[in-house]
């Protein structure tokens, strides 16, 4: 497969993250998971969450290579089961974030990158569309006079896994750490704020 990697025209790989580029920078619900996993369980979730979906689109494209995301085109009810599957997931993970008051410590940490990690596999290989998406795509710039095209769609799979994964990392990373910026700021004005308070309390005393 490194012999087929190396025949593949730079051309075609340029084109091919040329395009992907601008899916990556599209606002979409794999971009949306990766900020929130950020803003709630800091710069390691978010990084997290990008490699998580990174695995889940490479499976995708392992399905596409293997024939699958075809049964998913041919047959729309197993696509809405799969569908409405991950949306249900979502809604599960919005109630327990919703009811989740504790802070993210040290000590939590670790636990919650391998949630969302977790969390955005199982949320991007639930979500049909994007099977569909490489289904359309990939074979595009696959070319049988190279080899088996399969094996150009696994390939073109990883190159995008990765890349996109750098991607989403950073950007999960500078959600995480707004997000804490944003909680030392709001805890800082919440001390100011107590301070105003208790000045008021002494004031309406001594009046």
């Amino acid at each position: 497969m490194i012999d087929l990697a190396l025949s593949i025209p730079l051309l075609t790989y340029a084109t091919f993250m040329g395009a992907a580029f601008l899916l990556f920078l599209t606002p979409g619900a794999d971009m949306m998971f990766t900020i929130a996993s950020g803003m709630r369980g800091g710069a390691g979730s978010g990084i997290a969450a990008a490699w998580g979906i990174s695995l889940g689109s490479l499976c995708h494209a392992a399905m596409t290579a293997a024939g699958l995301a075809v049964l998913l085109a041919a047959y729309p009810v197993v696509y809405d089961g799969i569908r409405y599957l991950g949306a249900a997931y979502l809604l599960w993970l919005a109630w327990q974030a919703w009811h989740d008051t504790s802070a993210v410590t040290e000590r939590r940490g670790a636990t919650e990158i391998r949630r969302a990690f977790g969390r955005a596999f199982l949320t991007n290989l639930l979500n049909p569309k994007v099977a569909l998406f490489v289904l359309a795509f990939f074979p595009q710039f696959a070319d049988p006079a190279l080899g088996p095209v399969w094996q150009q769609i696994l390939i073109l799979g990883v190159l995008m896994a990765v890349c996109g994964g750098v991607m989403y990392s950073g950007l999960g990373a500078f959600a995480g750490l707004a997000a804490a910026q944003m909680r030392r700021a709001s805890r800082w004005m919440g001390k100011a704020s107590a301070l105003v308070f208790g000045g008021l309390a002494v004031r309406i005393a001594l009046d």
